[in-house]
């Protein structure tokens, strides 16, 4: 590969691959640019240390939840109580699949997102002021009781921690969990009615 062509997320694609095939224990920068077909040189070019890249590569993967969040919050209006279902059905959903499809990057991302807690604030900030603004929608539109509608939308982001906080992960296979789920979002759906 031409060094002129590489990109930063040619090396991100290239360095979640690496991840995967070594775990992030064993993973260096060396092996991205191995893949890459180019010297390390290049790839600091892009990241100034192995830290930067693995804190980019988390980023990425977590912004991918973001994006699919994203849709659901900018979508034509719905009723209050459908979006915030769905937003939280597509967390969940996406989190099970990540640990579900792919268990060893999902391992690997769990114990990068530990070193990376910036990126993660990041994250968890993002998802409440969608929540937040999915809550202030409701409100307006009359379906929604909320004095703070982002208190309201940090208490709902806390209620439902069990369905996409990594932690839970090994519950998420039970049989009962989409019951459970569903348990969960009729409860707090009742709780922010008017």
């Amino acid at each position: 590969m031409a060094t002129e062509s590489l990109t930063a997320e040619r090396i991100l694609e290239a360095t979640e691959e690496v991840l995967r095939r070594y775990g992030p224990a064993k993973a260096t920068v060396v092996d991205v640019a191995r893949l890459l077909g180019v010297s390390h040189g290049s790839v600091y070019r892009h990241f100034r240390t192995k830290a930067e890249l693995r804190e980019a590569v988390t980023a990425r993967w977590l912004r991918r939840t973001e994006a699919a969040l994203e849709q659901i919050t900018e979508t034509a209006p719905a009723p209050g109580p459908e979006k915030l279902r769905g937003w939280l059905l597509t967390l969940f959903d996406a989190k099970r699949h990540k640990a579900g499809d792919d268990p060893e990057l999902f391992a690997t991302f769990s114990a990068l997102i530990a070193e990376n807690s910036g990126v993660v604030d990041a994250h968890l900030t993002e998802l409440t002021r969608q929540l937040t603004r999915i809550v202030q929608e409701g409100v307006r539109a009359g379906e929604f009781s909320a004095a703070d509608p982002a208190a309201a939308a940090g208490a709902v982001f806390a209620a439902t921690s069990r369905f996409h906080d990594p932690a839970h992960a090994g519950e998420w296979h039970k049989p009962t969990i989409g019951d459970e789920f569903t348990a969960v979002c009729d409860l707090i759906l009742r709780g922010l009615r008017v």
